[in-house]
């Protein structure tokens, strides 16, 4: 009898020892996995809301394929605007991969917000410094097109204390 908890025992020890390595190299390769980098050009004139982005491959090892890319208006304080989403312009993706972009490549976008906010154009500035945006991505998982993932970004708001002003990663509180 002792012999069969022992055996058993030794099963239940190869058993969690076989899935804590298959957990660790699971945990390591979502940690290898490519997430967008974005950055906005100045607003030099006309609406912040037809600014051009940018958005980058910074994986050293993993392309972006069929890459959608997707602008969120998440708030705007003191307007009653719930949160919307509306698919990036004009997106240029300068690239060997069709549609994505390969390990540190990049490309440009606009995010077409203006037909959310409805509002003049000349309120467009005041209502820009009270939003805050961000970006979902959605592209396929390498070498496994079948699979795609969803990244969100973090929330940017619009930087006036840089000249030109531009969008910016909203400070942590």
């Amino acid at each position: 009898m002792a012999r069969g908890a022992g055996r058993t025992a030794r099963t239940v020890l190869i058993t969690l020892l076989g899935l804590a390595v298959l957990g660790g190299l699971a945990a390591g390769l979502w940690a290898l996995r490519p997430t967008p980098v974005y950055s906005s050009d100045g607003v030099t004139t006309g609406s912040p809301f037809d600014v051009t982005f940018r958005i980058e491959n910074e994986s050293p090892w993993f392309p972006l394929a069929n890459l959608r890319v997707y602008c969120v208006l998440a708030s705007v304080r003191a307007l009653p605007l719930g949160p919307a989403i509306v698919e990036a312009g004009d997106l240029a993706l300068r690239g060997t991969i069709a549609g994505g972009l390969a390990p540190g490549e990049q490309g440009s976008f606009t995010c077409p917000l203006r037909r959310v906010v409805d509002v003049p154009p000349a309120d467009d500035s005041a209502i820009a410094q009270r939003a805050e945006i961000y970006f979902r991505s959605q592209y396929d998982v390498p070498y496994l097109g079948s699979l795609r993932l969803t990244d969100n970004s973090r929330h940017y708001v619009l930087n006036t204390q840089l000249l030109p002003p531009r969008w910016t990663r909203k400070p942590a509180q």
